[in-house]
C-alpha cells in the first residue's frame, strides 16, 4: 500500500532552488511581440487569403453539421434516446473545430497559444465520461475559437463572392472599352453607360452581383473591380485581425489563469515549507528534551551520587571508595558518548567536512541493522558532482538516519538498503545553474505496517523534507517489507 503523507509536496509544486519564474507582466507579451517578430506581410497575406477561401468555401459545411446534429439530437431526443448519439457526436464536432481553429490561427500567425484543452474524465464509468462531455460545453475557449472559425467562414464567403466578381467584371469591362473605341469612339458618354434592364449603376457595380453581371457600363465595371479588391484585400487584413485578437485575448486570459494557480501553489508551498520548519524545529526541541530528560540527566545524577558517596567513604573504606569513583568515571563516559551521539543527531559535522558519502557512509557504519549504501552522485551528463547543496544533503542525511534508527527499533528488519541519486532538473532554463533533485530510497526487510504519529520519527522526516520544499512517500504494508522515498530539490 502506498501511503502519500498529507503534507508532502510534490517535487514540480514549488522545487526550491530552482531559477525563479518570469513575471507575469514578460509572459503576457509573446503572443504579439511573436506576431510582429515572425510575420512575413506578403507571404502570410497570400497564406491568410488561401484560408479564407477555403473556409469560405468549406467552412459552411462543418457549420451545416453542427446545426445538422443540433437539429437532429433535439428532434429525435425524445424518441428511444436517439437524440443522444447525436447529441455526443455535436460535443465532438464543436471541439474539433474549436481546436481546427485555433491550430490553423496559432500555425499561420505563430501566436505560441495552448490548444484547446478537451475534458477528460476524472475516472473510470459511464457517468464520468458523461460528465467530461458536458463539462466540455463550459470550455469558454472552444467557444470562442467558434466564434472565430465563424467570422472567418462569413468574411471568407464575402471575400470570395468580391473577387469573383472583379475577375469577370475586368475582362468584361476591357472587352466593352475595345468594343466601343472600335464602333464609336467618339461617343464618351458611352463608357458610363448605365444598363437599361438592370440600371445598377456605380452603386451595383460595387456590389458583389452587380460586378459579376455588368449591369453599369465599362468604366464602372472597371473601377467597381477595383473597389471590391480594395474590400477584399482590407477583409483579409481585418479578418486576420479579428482572429489574432480573439484567439490570442482567450490565449492569455488562460495564460493568466495558469499564472495566477501557480503563484497560489507557490504561496501554498511557501506556506508549508514554513509549517514544516516550524514542526520541525518543535519536533527536534521535544526530541533533544526528551534525551537529555530520560538519558543524560539521570546518568550525570548518577555520577553526582556515586561520587558524593565515594566522598563519604574515602577515609573509611578507601577500596569501596575506588569502586565507586570507577563507576562514576564509566557513567560519565556514557553520558560523554551521549551527549556526542545527541549532538550528531541534532548535526552531523562529516556532513559539512566531507559529504553526503562519507556522512553515510560512516551512519551506516554505526548502524545496528546490516546496511547497503549505493550513492551515486552524477550529472545528467555522466560527470560526478561533488556537492550539492547544504539544505538538501542536511535534509536527505536526517531522513536516511531516522529511517535506520525507526528500522532498527521497530521493523525486526535484518537487513537495510539505501539508495542516493542526483536527478536532473527535466525542464532547466537556459543559461541558469544546475538545478535538480536529490533523490533517496531507504528499504528494510522488516515487518512493515509503518504509521506517522505526530511527533513520531517519520513525523520529524516529513517536516524536515517540507521545510526543505521536497517530498516524502512512504509504502509500508502489514507484513513488510519498508521503503521511503524522499526527493528534495537542491543545485549542485
Amino acid at each position: 500500500m502506498t501511503t502519500p503523507y498529507p503534507h508532502t509536496t510534490p517535487p514540480t509544486a514549488a522545487p526550491q532552488g530552482l531559477p525563479p519564474q518570469a513575471p507575469a507582466t514578460q509572459s503576457a507579451q509573446p503572443a504579439n511581440s511573436q506576431v510582429a517578430t515572425t510575420t512575413k506581410p506578403p507571404r502570410r497575406f497570400f497564406l491568410t487569403l488561401l484560408e479564407l477561401c477555403a473556409l469560405g468555401t468549406f467552412g459552411w459545411v462543418a457549420i451545416a453539421a453542427v446545426f445538422t446534429l443540433a437539429g437532429l439530437g433535439l428532434g429525435l431526443l425524445m424518441v428511444l434516446g436517439i437524440g443522444l448519439l447525436f447529441l455526443v457526436g455535436l460535443v465532438y464536432v464543436l471541439y474539433g473545430i474549436g481546436a481546427f481553429e485555433v491550430l490553423r490561427v496559432d500555425g499561420l500567425y505563430h501566436l505560441g497559444v495552448e490548444p484547446v484543452p478537451f475534458s477528460s474524465p476524472r475516472g473510470p464509468g459511464f457517468k464520468e465520461w458523461v460528465r467530461s462531455l458536458l463539462s466540455q460545453l463550459g470550455v469558454g475557449r472552444m467557444w470562442v475559437a467558434l466564434g472565430s472559425f465563424l467570422i472567418s467562414a462569413v468574411g471568407g464567403t464575402v471575400m470570395l463572392s468580391l473577387i469573383q466578381g472583379a475577375v469577370f467584371s475586368i475582362p468584361r469591362g476591357i472587352s466593352q472599352i475595345a468594343l466601343i473605341a472600335r464602333t464609336a469612339p467618339a461617343d464618351y458618354g458611352s463608357l458610363f453607360w448605365v444598363h437599361p434592364d438592370h440600371g445598377y449603376g456605380m452603386l451595383g457595380n460595387l456590389l458583389p452581383g452587380g460586378l459579376w453581371w455588368g449591369g453599369g457600363g465599362p468604366m464602372w465595371n472597371l473601377i467597381g473591380a477595383f473597389l471590391g479588391l480594395l474590400a477584399a484585400v482590407a477583409l483579409v487584413y481585418g479578418i486576420r485581425a479579428a482572429n489574432i485578437a480573439i484567439i490570442s485575448s482567450s490565449a492569455r486570459t488562460t495564460q493568466l489563469s495558469k499564472q495566477a494557480r501557480s503563484a497560489q501553489m507557490q504561496a501554498q508551498t511557501n506556506f508549508m515549507q514554513r509549517e514544516g520548519a516550524v514542526r520541525a524545529a518543535e519536533v527536534e526541541r521535544t526530541r533533544i528534551e526528551r534525551d537529555l530528560h530520560d538519558g543524560v540527566q539521570p546518568r550525570l545524577v548518577s555520577v553526582a551520587m556515586t561520587l558524593g558517596l565515594a566522598q563519604q567513604q574515602i577515609d573509611t573504606d578507601p577500596d569501596k571508595a575506588k569502586e565507586l569513583v570507577s563507576e562514576a568515571h564509566t557513567s560519565t563516559k556514557a553520558a560523554i558518548t551521549e551527549l556526542r551521539q545527541l549532538a550528531r543527531g541534532v548535526h552531523a559535522s562529516v556532513l559539512d567536512d566531507r559529504g553526503l558519502d562519507a556522512a553515510l557512509s560512516a551512519l551506516v557504519g554505526r548502524s545496528p541493522v546490516p546496511t547497503r549504501l549505493d550513492i551515486r552522485l552524477v550529472d545528467a551528463t555522466g560527470a560526478p558532482v561533488a556537492r550539492a547543496s547544504r539544505e538538501a544533503e542536511t535534509a536527505v542525511y536526517f531522513a536516511i538516519a531516522e529511517s535506520l534508527t525507526n528500522a532498527a527499533k521497530h521493523s525486526r528488519a535484518e537487513e537495510c538498503r539505501i539508495t542516493v541519486r542526483l536527478r536532473p532538473n527535466p525542464n532547466p532554463t537556459p543559461g541558469s545553474p544546475r538545478t535538480g533533485y536529490l533523490w533517496t530510497r531507504v528499504e528494510d526487510n522488516g515487518v512493515g505496517g509503518a504509521r506517522v504519529t505526530p511527533g513520531g520519527g517519520l513525523d520529524g522526516i516529513i517536516n524536515r523534507v517540507n521545510a526543505a520544499g521536497g517530498s516524502v512517500r512512504l509504502d509500508s504494508p502489514a507484513g513488510g517489507p519498508t521503503s521511503l522515498e524522499v526527493s528534495v530539490p537542491c543545485a549542485f
